[in-house]
């Protein structure tokens, strides 16, 4: 609605995983430069965590876009699996026709694959998103996934993404012997103060605004006290703040405007949540 208006070529703060909005911060900067690293020196595991709306997804989805020709890549958004149907989720990413038989069977069919891609000079990475609602069980299951390896090189590169909740669980005693062999852990931290207009200026440039949007100071200041960093919420209320803006013809969004965004935010979820009940 208020993109004509802003003579924007799409809307700037869409809560989707856009990789071509990824605003690099200090933190993300950061947690590609350990995923990269991780993936190029084989070292098996990497456990990348963060808070909800942090960014996990968008940086991830940013990390394939970079993976060079020679990296093999699969990911899996549903950890709600059996043993044996995550075995089946990762064979089919990966592009390979599961074949009929056993849990055994399947192993024997991922191996096969991962010796092949060693071969031909290929690396390969499973990237399981929202890793910390897979069970325990499961989890020990992806830790013998990773024992399929040569006497020199792990065979594939597993990332575990996931809210902080994962970090819990890999620090329980059940899953010792997971937790040592994770090679690469790093926690995504939301954006400093000085980062929030840096991001909301990139989001708006990216979707081809022309200057014509001024956040004023004191505009910016309620948005980092309410969004505590948090790129998703960031993008929620300066969604509804552009939103009011065009209402009310004005592209000087000031702190009036995002007090009564924040408003109107808060009045839905409460809504949702009364619903809910």
């Amino acid at each position: 609605m208020y993109t004509n208006y802003y003579g924007l070529k799409e809307k700037p703060f869409n809560v989707t995983s856009d990789p071509s909005f990824l605003f690099f911060s200090r933190t993300h900067k950061e947690a590609l430069s350990h995923l990269i690293y991780g993936i190029n020196e084989r070292k098996g595991f990497i456990a990348i965590t963060g808070e909800i709306g942090s960014g996990k997804t968008t940086l991830c989805r940013a990390l394939l876009n970079q993976l060079d020709k020679k990296t093999r890549s699969a990911v899996i958004f549903n950890p709600s699996l059996s043993n044996r149907q995550l075995i089946e989720a990762i064979l089919e990413d990966f592009g390979i026709k599961v074949e009929e038989g056993n849990k055994i069977v399947l192993i024997r069919q991922l191996n096969n694959f991962l010796l092949n891609e060693l071969r031909t000079g290929r690396n390969v990475v499973l990237i399981i998103d929202e890793a910390q609602n897979l069970k325990n069980p499961l989890l020990e299951e992806i830790r013998m996934l990773s024992n399929l390896e040569t006497e020199k090189e792990k065979l594939f590169q597993i990332i575990l993404v996931g809210q902080p909740q994962l970090n819990q669980k890999l620090n329980s005693p059940e899953l010792v012997q997971l937790r040592q062999r994770i090679a690469v852990r790093f926690h995504l931290t939301p954006l400093e103060k000085d980062e929030v207009s840096l991001y909301i200026y990139h989001r708006l440039k990216v979707a081809g605004a022309s200057g014509n949007i001024d956040f004023t100071s004191s505009a910016l200041d309620v948005i980092y006290k309410y969004s505590n960093g948090i790129p998703r919420l960031i993008n929620i209320v300066c969604d509804r703040s552009l939103l009011l803006g065009y209402v009310h013809e004005t592209n000087i969004i000031s702190d009036d405007i995002i007090n009564d965004s924040i408003s109107e935010i808060e009045g839905l979820l409460n809504l949702e949540a009364r619903l809910s009940i």
